[in-house]
């Protein structure tokens, strides 16, 4: 139940609160990792080129 007071957060604040809780955490566990592109009927998902954390774990312990 919401407080008619209270205005609605939106995803990304509620994305921005919850990365930034940890006792630890800093703005840049909070900062975009992906983008998501639309054209032609396609939606592409692409990692981002300042991206702190990257999918497929770390190429140097990759044997």
């Amino acid at each position: 139940m919401t407080d008619d007071s209270t205005p609605e957060r939106t995803h990304d604040e509620k994305r921005h609160d919850q990365l930034t809780t940890a006792p630890k955490s800093t703005e840049d566990d909070a900062a975009p990792r992906f983008d998501v592109v639309e054209g032609d009927g396609v939606k592409r998902i692409e990692v981002r080129d300042d991206a702190k954390v990257r999918p497929g774990g770390d190429p140097d312990l990759i044997a």
